[in-house]
């Protein structure tokens, strides 16, 4: 008996200029946002609860913090509390942790040897101005699942096997409730997202590169597996 392949869902970012909106995207929060934020997941590079509760009030289906989660652990406590957890997400820019390796000396006194700064690949989360944080992508994922957002949203530029290994790791870790989007990369493939790193949700760039043939073929090649494109 074949197993049915899960459920693809694929979502439009959108531009502020594109409301109102007929079905379900994301928007990058800024001073142009349509006063109707009906079906918009807002993400808010750097904001926090007084901009999500402005947002909110106008209609938003969900907030996806930041840089400022990031620096408040307990932000997504106070915002779940106060608009309910399934309005409330986590915005997370990544990028493969750098790797340097060190002559070690010390550990063993009969032979030297060359140790890396970090075990394994990983990756890690940016702020908002790019730059890297040191907090690993994938223990900061679980814990704001933890503390009550109900959707995580990752950008990332998936370049090679080790990237998909860690795609599909951060997908058994939080099923669901995961969302996958290119960093930097607007004509990034992501089929092999799909066949290779398990996305199953993913935030489909603004950019001439999906108009809708590219979206039509990447719906095709998903058949039966995809069941919306939003």
């Amino acid at each position: 008996m074949t197993q049915a392949m899960p459920e693809i869902i694929l979502r439009r970012w959108a531009k502020p200029e594109d409301g109102p909106f007929a079905e379900p995207v994301f928007l990058f929060d800024g001073d142009d946002l349509p006063e109707d934020l009906s079906r918009v997941s807002v993400v808010l590079r750097g904001a926090g609860l007084e901009r999500a509760r402005e947002l909110l009030a106008r209609g938003a289906e969900r907030v996806l913090a930041g840089e400022a989660a990031l620096l408040d652990g307990s932000l997504i406590e106070a915002m779940s509390r106060e608009f309910g957890g399934n309005r409330v997400g986590v915005w997370v820019p990544a990028q493969r942790v750098e790797v340097s390796w060190t002559l070690d000396i010390h550990s063993n006194a009969d032979f030297s040897c060359v140790t890396p700064s970090y075990g394994k690949p990983a990756w890690e989360v940016l702020k908002s101005d790019g730059s890297r944080s040191g907090t690993d992508a994938g223990w900061w994922l679980g814990q704001m699942l933890e503390r009550g957002a109900s959707l995580v949203l990752l950008g990332a530029d998936i370049v090679d096997d080790t990237d998909l290994n860690l795609c599909a790791e951060l997908v058994e870790q939080c099923g669901a409730c995961l969302w996958l989007t290119p960093l930097a990369n607007p004509e990034a493939d992501l089929l092999p997202w799909i066949q290779f790193g398990q996305a199953r949700n993913l935030a489909i760039p603004n950019s001439a590169h999906y108009d809708e043939a590219a979206m039509l073929a990447l719906s095709r090649a998903l058949e039966p597996a995809m069941e919306v494109v939003a």
